[in-house]
C-alpha cells in the first residue's frame, strides 16, 4: 500500500540523488585539484541523508511519551544521527570547496553542496529537530561565506536552502496546529454525543415516569371524573396512595425498583407514612451497586414498624442512604416524635 510518507520519502530520495549527481558533472575539469575529495564528500553525504530519510525516525523521550496531549510528543533523535547530520554540514562543503581551485568554486558541480546540505537540514527539521537543523544551517552559512564570500554564497543557493528549512518548520507548526484542532473537534463531537445520549436517557426515564403515573393514578382519576369527586373512603385512600407513589417517582427515582415500590406500598397499607428524598450521592454508581442498595432498602422497609419513615440519599463518601423512623411515644411532648429507627446503608466499595 502506497502511503503519503512513502511518496514523500521517495521524492526526498530522488531530489538528494539529483543534487549529488550534479557533483559528478565536472564542467571545468581543469579547476579540480583533488577529485577524490569531491567523490568522498558524495559518498559520505548520500548515506547520511538517506539514513535520515528512512532509518532515523527517532524515539519519544520516556518522560514525554506518556504525557497526554493532542499532538504527538517531540521526538528525541538519536545522538549518533544528530552527530552525522552536523558532521555532514561541516565536512561536505569544506571537502568540496577545498577540492577545486578558487576559480572553480562558483561552478555548479561545487555549489551543489549548498543545496544538498539545505535539503538534509530540511529533512532534519521535518523530523522534528529544528535546533539541529538551524545549527547545521549556521555551519553551512559560515562555511559557504568563508569559501565564496557572503554575497556569492547568498546568490548561489544559500537563500534557497534557508527558505527550505524555514518552510519545513512552518509546515510542521501548521500540521501540529491542525492536529490540535482535529483533536479538539473530536472532543467536542464526543461531548455532543454524550450530551445527546444523556438527553435520550432522560427522555426514556421521563416516559417511564409518565407510564407509571398513568398506571398508578389513571384509574382513580377516571373514577374521580366519573363520580364528580364523590369518592368512597376506600377510593380516597387509593387516591392518597397514588399521590404518594407519584411523589416517590419525582423525589427519589434512583432509590426505586419493583421490590422497593412493593415494600413502600405495603408499608403505607400498614399505616406508615413513607417519604423519599434524593439529594444526590447515587450518581455515577454502577448498576450492581444500585441493586445492592435497593435490596437493603427493601429489607429495611419490610421490617419497619415506625409511624413515619424518611428515606434520604447521602452525598457522604461512605454512606449512600439514611433511613430514619419516627413514632409518637409516651415520652414525646407536643409535635416531637421519638426516633425508633436509624439505619445507614453503606456505599459499596
Amino acid at each position: 500500500m502506497v502511503t503519503v510518507r512513502f511518496v514523500l520519502s521517495s521524492i526526498a530520495l530522488a531530489f538528494t540523488a539529483y543534487l549529488a549527481a550534479r557533483g559528478l558533472l565536472w564542467t571545468s575539469p581543469e579547476t579540480v585539484e583533488r577529485g577524490w575529495l569531491i567523490v568522498a564528500a558524495l559518498v559520505f553525504y548520500l548515506p547520511v541523508t538517506w539514513l535520515w530519510i528512512f532509518a532515523i525516525g527517532g524515539r519519544a523521550a520516556p518522560e514525554r511519551a506518556a504525557a497526554p496531549g493532542p499532538v504527538a510528543p517531540m521526538r528525541q533523535m538519536p545522538t549518533w544521527g544528530v552527530a552525522l547530520a552536523l558532521l555532514a554540514a561541516v565536512v561536505v562543503p569544506t571537502a568540496t570547496f577545498s577540492a577545486v581551485t578558487e576559480a572553480g568554486r562558483g561552478q555548479p558541480f561545487v555549489t551543489w553542496v549548498i543545496g544538498a546540505i539545505g535539503a538534509l537540514m530540511t529533512i532534519v527539521v521535518v523530523r522534528r529537530s529544528p535546533l539541529v537543523a538551524w545549527t547545521g544551517m549556521a555551519i553551512l552559512a559560515l562555511s559557504s561565506a568563508f569559501w565564496l564570500g557572503p554575497l556569492d554564497a547568498l546568490s548561489l543557493g544559500l537563500v534557497g536552502s534557508i527558505v527550505w528549512v524555514a518552510a519545513g518548520q512552518l509546515l510542521m507548526v501548521a500540521l501540529d496546529r491542525t492536529a490540535r484542532d482535529a483533536d479538539h473537534l473530536v472532543e467536542l463531537q464526543q461531548a455532543a454525543s454524550a450530551w445527546q445520549a444523556s438527553q435520550s436517557g432522560r427522555q426514556r426515564e421521563r416516559r417511564l415516569h409518565v407510564q407509571r403515573a398513568l398506571q398508578a393514578a389513571g384509574p382513580i382519576l377516571a373514577r374521580t371524573i366519573e363520580t364528580g369527586g364523590n369518592l368512597r373512603a376506600s377510593e380516597k385512600a387509593a387516591a392518597r396512595h397514588a399521590e404518594a407513589s407519584l411523589r416517590d417517582e419525582l423525589r427519589g427515582p434512583r432509590l426505586l425498583d419493583d421490590a422497593v415500590r412493593a415494600e413502600i406500598e405495603a408499608a403505607r397499607r400498614r399505616g406508615i407514612s413513607v417519604s423519599l428524598f434524593d439529594e444526590g450521592g447515587l450518581e455515577g454508581l454502577a448498576t450492581p451497586a444500585l441493586v445492592d442498595i435497593r435490596g437493603e432498602l427493601a429489607s429495611v422497609l419490610r421490617d419497619a414498624v415506625s409511624e413515619r419513615l424518611i428515606v434520604r440519599t447521602s452525598p457522604h463518601h461512605e454512606v449512600a442512604v439514611t433511613i430514619v423512623g419516627r413514632s409518637s411515644g409516651e415520652g414525646a411532648s407536643g409535635d416531637d416524635d421519638q426516633v425508633d429507627l436509624w439505619r445507614e446503608i453503606r456505599r459499596p466499595r
